[in-house]
């Protein structure tokens, strides 16, 4: 069943597919001998239902004044028109229910009246959309002139032209949103219509402030300049991203998940749709430009161009040069038709010498995809463990030949080590940097030994080895660095903001006012910084191949890093304009934006990783900051033990935080249980911790507080592994037994022992004088935990656990059989059985037949 990319459009065509399915079921049934049934009513029916949408269309023709719809749907009318197959086909069938020639003419008809009403459908829709481009284009227009606005009553006069647009494009895209059946389309837009929402007014405050300053002759409107610049460019580029989805008819995401075969297929088929549209354009001289022949012929190029990127080297190369100079030649072509030029020879020959290449690209593309099939290229995986398991299939057998998958998906790894190198500090940097190069030199030399074709020789087999050892030591180095820059970074994401936002609103006449600003200014960015090197590290290492979840981090880093010099400059026009209440406005717009988009930023990292992992580093965090208190403590620092206890309280909610994430996220009763009470026992932990180091910063001497401290920071530290181990799926291997405390004798057996011991074994035989009756010692026998009279028939059972291990008689061989001699004894004779084959020692006579049967079964 086709899918369609927008509810109305599935609607109306979803009938008539279903229609055509069951067709192509009486076509299937009639070629066994079953005759078709009268179908003379469906196809009347169907060829009023063709003439009512040519009227609507050609009355939709006359009304618009879309110069691309008047071109395109005329031609999609036409083919909407040839019906009469079906109505033919009717006909035949009704005299002759069994006609092949009927029954595929039948079918033939409607997949054409099903394709010519899609594109029917698409022609009006396209004209939909670039109905709300247009409006797109108007607001992009009135962006572009923001920065010559001087005065106020320009800005007045352009706050009154953009607004309706503004609204306008802010409903259409709200409703295209709504009728979209691709979801991620959908959210696209929905994000980037609130963003506009959002940005709007502060643009608007932004531009106030600028004129204000211009006007009173004041400092700071180099900063204003850049404020009302960096939000325009932003506004632009959320408008920009409208109108590329807008255009979007398909979503290929999926694509990732797809074997390299599938996706190429599915490409070639692609192009092949699209090339009969784009040859109709090529021939029709009055075409315009933008009309869906073009679309088709561009679409094509793309599709062309992702073939090359997934095919062999040779063919990707043919594939390229033919799309540039497709490109160049359909962008010439298009200038000359927009100049009324497009009857020319010129324009002609172009136009011929475009449809003999795609032609040649056609062609190119199918050999490409032949090339693969025949040489089985795999495409690499998507994730790293994915891209491990290549690897890892590879070294096992290097001897055997997987077209250079493994070697490729070694090389992808080292690329992302590389990447997530880049993000850390010297020591760890250097470490996964050797790491990268030592898995990088291992692979050359095996690929070499490969080439040479010694894949399966001791000298292989060795680097092989080193190799899979040294992928996992990086791919446990990466995961490792991930997650702890995910907790050190993140460990606090309010204070530098807080602390800045003071420093800006700070009346005038404190006491180093401006140099204060300037520090937390600069605390502010060092801290973006450190954050958005954290969110790309993990956008490159540690997302798990989620490409949507690795975009949306990348976004928000790079909005972080674009947005935090603007609220610098926002900060410092508020703290010179103390008493302008833009300013104030502006600045406080600017904060709230930020905020926000580091929280999302924080919480798409905490998304990315592994929650187990994240608690485990969180608790070797904590345990470090404990380290650091009891240093506090020792050397009378107050406010170090403060900050200590403080960074533990901050890692324990955010422990909190994670474990709720994973308890929201899950569906499993038993799962979300024993995660919100784990997480509850490690909230009930930290007011307790927090209240006694308070006690002992005031008072570090006091060994009570400090008595009091260390027992509630023991608690809550036991409550987070208590979270981690709830949060934990598959837990942690126990670690090996010491190898010293191994063996392999039987302990001895000691239940009795335990269980009665030495006075009950003592004790005499009730009635009997007790010094006649005491057991005597046995050196070698067995001796009892019970007396005589308790043991019963079961002594052994009972005595056996207490022979000690000295008194065990050795092992000893059985004994020996005497050598032959002349007077031994004579064999003794084999003992009588009653086994059947005595029976057949001799054969049997011919008067038992049945016997010789037997008798010759057995032979053979």
């Amino acid at each position: 069943m086709p899918v369609f990319h927008t509810k109305t459009i599935e609607s109306i065509l979803e009938p008539v597919a279903q229609q055509v399915s069951k067709l192509v079921i009486l076509h299937e049934e009639a070629e066994d001998g079953i005759p078709m049934p009268d179908l003379e009513q469906p196809v009347r029916s169907v060829s009023t239902a063709v003439s009512n949408l040519v009227k609507v269309g050609r009355e939709t023709i006359n009304s618009s004044d879309d110069p691309i719809l008047r071109q395109d749907m005329p031609a999609a009318l036409v083919r909407v028109e040839r019906s009469w197959p079906l109505e033919e086909a009717s006909s035949m069938l009704k005299s002759d229910p069994y006609s092949s020639p009927a029954r595929k003419r039948l079918i033939e008809g409607s997949g054409g009246i099903l394709q010519a009403t899609s594109a029917l459908l698409l022609c009006f829709d396209e004209s939909e959309v670039r109905k709300i481009i247009r409006e797109c284009h108007r607001v992009l227009d009135y962006l572009a002139v923001a920065e010559v606005i001087e005065t106020l009553d320009e800005l007045v006069q352009f706050l009154r032209d953009l607004s309706p647009c503004l609204s306008k494009v802010s409903r259409e895209v709200s409703a295209r949103e709504k009728e979209l059946t691709h979801q991620v389309h959908s959210e696209i837009l929905v994000r980037c219509l609130e963003q506009v929402k959002t940005l709007a007014p502060i643009l608007i405050c932004s531009m106030k402030i600028y004129i204000q300053i211009v006007s009173q002759g004041g400092k700071r409107a180099e900063e204003a300049i850049e404020n009302r610049n960096y939000l325009a460019q932003r506004m632009t580029d959320e408008i920009n991203e409208i109108i590329r989805v807008l255009q979007l008819t398909s979503y290929d995401e999926e694509q990732s998940d797809l074997d390299n075969l599938t996706v190429l297929k599915k490409l070639q088929n692609a192009i092949q749709n699209k090339i009969n549209t784009a040859n109709d354009w090529l021939l029709d001289p009055t075409a315009v430009r933008g009309g869906i022949g073009e679309k088709s012929l561009r679409q094509i190029i793309e599709d062309a161009q992702r073939v090359a990127e997934r095919c062999l080297p040779q063919d990707a190369h043919s594939i390229n040069k033919l799309c540039s100079e497709l490109n160049t030649m359909t962008d010439a072509l298009c200038e000359l038709r927009q100049d009324g030029k497009g009857s020319t020879p010129q324009a002609e020959s172009l136009a011929r010498g475009i449809k003999e290449k795609l032609g040649h690209l056609q062609q190119a593309v199918l050999n490409a995809v032949v090339a693969v099939d025949k040489a089985g290229l795999q495409q690499t995986a998507h994730t790293v463990q994915g891209r491990l398991e290549q690897a890892r299939k590879w070294l096992s057998n290097p001897g055997q030949d997987d077209k250079g998958l493994g070697r490729r998906a070694i090389a992808l790894i080292v690329e992302e080590g590389r990447k997530v190198a880049d993000g850390l500090p010297g020591v760890q940097k250097a470490e996964i940097l050797q790491l990268c190069e030592e898995v990088d030199s291992l692979s050359r030399d095996l690929a070499e030994l490969c080439a040479q074709g010694k894949g399966n020789s001791p000298e292989a087999q060795e680097i092989a080895r080193k190799l899979s050892q040294k992928l996992h030591e990086l791919k446990e180095r990466i995961n490792q660095a991930v997650v702890n820059r995910v907790v050190e970074d993140f460990i606090d994401i309010v204070t530098p903001l807080k602390q800045f936002t003071e420093a800006a609103l700070a009346p005038e006449g404190t006491p180093n006012r401006d140099q204060n600003f300037s520090d937390k200014a600069a605390n502010l960015q060092q801290f973006s910084n450190r954050a958005v090197k954290t969110a790309k590290m993990v956008a490159a290492g540690g997302s798990g191949g989620n490409k949507k979840l690795a975009e949306s981090l990348q976004s928000a880093a790079n909005q972080v890093d674009s947005l935090t010099p603007q609220l610098v400059s926002a900060g410092s026009i508020r703290m010179n304009y103390p008493t302008s209440k833009a300013a104030d406005e502006h600045f406080e717009n600017l904060r709230q934006q930020y905020a926000d988009t580091v929280t999302k930023m924080r919480n798409l990292c905490d998304e990315a990783t592994d929650s187990a992992d994240f608690i485990k580093a969180s608790e070797e965090q904590m345990r470090k900051h404990t380290f650091l208190c009891e240093e506090a403590i020792k050397n009378k620092q107050p406010q170090k033990m403060v900050d200590n206890t403080s960074a533990i309280a901050r890692l324990a909610n955010r422990v909190l935080l994670v474990a709720k994430q994973e308890s929201d996220n899950s569906e499993d009763p038993a799962f979300i249980d024993d995660v919100n009470r784990a997480s509850d026992g490690l909230q009930g932990t930290v007011p307790p911790m927090v209240q006694d180091a308070k006690s002992v910063a005031v008072n570090p001497g006091d060994a009570s507080a400090v008595s009091r401290w260390r027992d509630s920071n023991k608690a809550l530290l036991n409550a987070v592994g208590d979270v981690r181990k709830a949060v934990q799926i598959n837990p942690d291997l126990p670690p090996l037994p010491d190898i010293n405390s191994l063996n392999l004798e039987p302990a001895p057996n000691s239940y009795f022992i335990d269980k009665v011991g030495e006075p009950l074994r003592n004790t005499p035989t009730p009635g009997r004088d007790t010094g006649a009756l005491s057991p005597t010692p046995h050196q070698h026998g067995r001796v009892s935990p019970l007396p005589k009279w308790a043991r019963g028939d079961n002594s052994d059972l009972l005595c056996q656990e207490l022979i000690p291990s000295a008194y065990h008689e050795p092992e000893m061989a059985p004994p020996r059989p005497p050598l032959p001699q002349d007077g031994a004894p004579m064999r003794p004779p084999p003992p009588e059985t009653d086994d059947e084959d005595d029976v057949f020692r001799h054969a049997p006579s011919s008067s038992q037949p049945i016997m010789i049967e037997v008798y010759f079964t057995k032979l053979t």
